[in-house]
Formats: C-alpha cells, structure tokens, sequence
C-alpha cells in the first residue's frame, strides 16, 4: 500500500478537501479493504461509480458547447476519446496518483500500481470524491484541468489502431502493410509486460508497453497517429 498522505495529494491537486476521508476512500483499492476486512463502502467502486458519471456530463457538455456544429455521432465519438481508460490513466499519472493508491499486498506484487485500468477506476472516484466534497464547479475544474486538455492528440485514442489503417489506406490503397510485432515480454507469467512494435511498410514507427498485448498495440498505434499527425506518410517512409 501506498504510505504517502492523501494531502500531499490534494495540494498537489490544488484542491483542499473539507472531508479528507473522501479522498482516502477514493484512493483505497478494493484489494486493500479486502485485505483489511473492511466494510464494501471502504474501497473507491461507489465514488468511481459517481465519479464517471460526472466525468461524462462534464465533457459533454463542455463538448456541446464547443462545437455548435459537431454532429451527434462525432461528439460521441469524441467523448469516448477523451473518456477512454488510456486517457484517464495518463491523466492520473500525470497528477502521480499511481503514488497514493491503496492496494492490497497481491495486487501490489502483480504492477497494480502502474496498471491503467486501476488508475483509470481511481482518477474517476476521485472526481467523485471532489464533487461530494465541494460541488459541480470544482469537480469541473478539476477535469478541464486534466481531461480537457491538448484534445486534439487526445481525440487520436479513440480505436487507434483502426484510425492508423484508414490513414494509411488512404496513400497506399491495398497495398497497406501495418504490422505490430511483440519484440520484448517481461515479468513474471501472472504479471508479463509487453512491449510491440508497430511498422508500416516495414518501417518501424513507435513502440507500446502494457500489460496485455491488444493494449501495447494500441499505444503503439496512437504514438504513431501522433507522429505522422498533419505529416506526408510517404516523405517519413522514404
């Protein structure tokens, strides 16, 4: 488990919770309490419950008010980007939440710390937790400060690796050629890394790492959507 106090975090966070328990139980995995034989209502499930239902009104609407014009099926689409566990659990390392997490002592041993799915339940009960806390407005600022940034690259998570092969049928047509190949695993078999590479036309572009390889292959995907974003793709394959 992690020994850092909760409000090292919220200062880190730039918000003062009036009730410090509601972030510690925003941050107690249900590993923990498990572990603990604490009552259901002491693990981060009930406010990460909340937590993404704020997070999805919040980017909605901010979505609907930035886009007069955007058709319903693209807002969609859009939210699911910005939403997505990837873009949570970036989020949540980017404030270091991986830090204060609470696990159990088995799910510690397995990399729980650094898996995004964790990170991800943990990053939306902590907006739950802000919105108990302290109202709409500040769970708002809280994500506009951290989900509702650089968008455009953002916008690139949703399905990857199916956006990364139509651009490149676009320039090539049938002769496309996207491979991704697992070139590293490591960890032990009840917690393997994997790192996969991601080539087009036999030229490697980037790499992914993650606990499973359908996910490896979509960061690989998306670190080159990012790279060959608003770029020829045939001058970067000369």
């Amino acid at each position: 488990m992690s020994k850092l106090n909760p409000e090292l975090f919220s200062e880190g966070i730039n918000y003062r919770f009036s009730d410090i328990s509601m972030l510690e139980n925003a941050l107690n995995h249900s590993s923990y309490s498990n572990e603990r034989n604490l009552p259901y209502t002491a693990n981060n499930e009930r406010l990460e419950f909340l937590g993404d239902a704020v997070l999805e009104l919040i980017v909605s609407r901010f979505i609907f008010t930035h886009n007069p014009d955007m058709p319903e099926g693209n807002m969609t689409t859009l939210r699911a980007s910005l939403v997505c566990e990837q873009s949570l659990a970036d989020a949540a390392r980017q404030i270091g939440l991986e830090q204060y997490v609470r696990l159990g002592r088995g799910e510690e041993k397995t990399g729980g710390r650094h898996r995004d799915s964790i990170l991800s339940d943990a990053f939306e009960a902590v907006i739950g937790a802000i919105y108990l806390d302290g109202g709409l407005e500040e769970a708002e600022r809280f994500v506009t400060t951290y989900i509702l940034t650089d968008i455009e690259s953002k916008s690139l998570y949703h399905d990857c690796k199916s956006k990364l092969q139509e651009i490149v049928q676009e320039f090539f047509h049938e002769n496309s050629d996207i491979a991704y190949e697992v070139i590293e695993e490591t960890g032990p078999a009840h917690a393997k890394i994997f790192t996969v590479s991601c080539r087009i036309q036999g030229h490697e572009f980037s790499v992914g790492t993650a606990h499973t390889k359908k996910k490896a292959e979509q960061e690989a995907a998306y670190k080159t959507l990012v790279r060959i974003k608003d770029k020829d793709l045939p001058s970067l394959l000369s």
